[in-house]
């Protein structure tokens, strides 16, 4: 069966070698490529995608704001986290956010052969030792009820960007910046903006 894999990936070289490694394995499969979180969207918006290896730290893509923007986008398309950062916890915190796998940058050729294979086949692929641990899901799950103009602005404000400077970003007025900043806040179940900001940096802190 023929699949369309999308590799987004900032670094060339990488982007060109994992393409390599999944056309001498799997040719029936057709390559797409996209290098940040604007081209990705894109791609993703023109074209049906059955799997989507996504870089966690491509421009506009900081740690798990991206993979949270596709998810609410494009729920029906399988995400595996391809990361630099192979730590327990950004494992677990893939999982939450909704990925179908998560592979180091170091994984050998079969392992991510073994790992496209499993989830285009409706599988999860994820380090059985990761996943027994403790989650850190919570956050994740709440982020899943962001609408996805919250979720940009979720991703600003952890930049840190003022209400003023949002506004002007996102060509709306601050009245309705501060609305959605009100909504954020209660669907994240967040006491102020403060917390907000800690829970938004830690997101990209991997």
């Amino acid at each position: 069966m023929n699949y369309k894999l999308l590799i987004a990936d900032d670094h060339p070289l990488y982007r060109d070698a994992l393409a390599t490694t999944v056309s001498a394995k799997l040719p029936e499969c057709e390559l797409l490529q996209s290098e940040d979180l604007e081209s990705t969207l894109s791609r993703l918006n023109e074209t049906e995608v059955d799997l989507l290896l996504l870089d966690l730290n491509m421009p506009g893509s900081e740690g798990f704001n991206g993979l949270a923007q596709i998810r609410n986008g494009f729920p029906t398309v399988p995400v595996v986290v391809v990361s630099g950062s192979d730590k327990n916890s950004v494992i677990r915190q893939a999982a939450g956010f909704g990925a179908s796998g998560f592979l180091s940058k170091t994984a050998r050729p079969e392992e991510i052969i073994d790992c496209i294979q499993q989830v285009l086949a409706g599988e999860e692929y994820f380090s059985a030792e990761a996943m027994e641990e403790e989650g850190e899901s919570e956050l994740a799950e709440r982020l899943a009820r962001l609408t996805p103009q919250q979720l940009r602005i979720f991703q600003m404000i952890a930049q840190g960007l003022l209400n003023k400077q949002i506004a002007f970003e996102l060509d709306i007025t601050e009245p309705t910046v501060k609305s959605h900043v009100t909504a954020i806040l209660r669907k994240l179940e967040l006491r102020d903006r403060k917390q907000l900001i800690r829970e938004a940096q830690a997101l990209t802190q991997l």
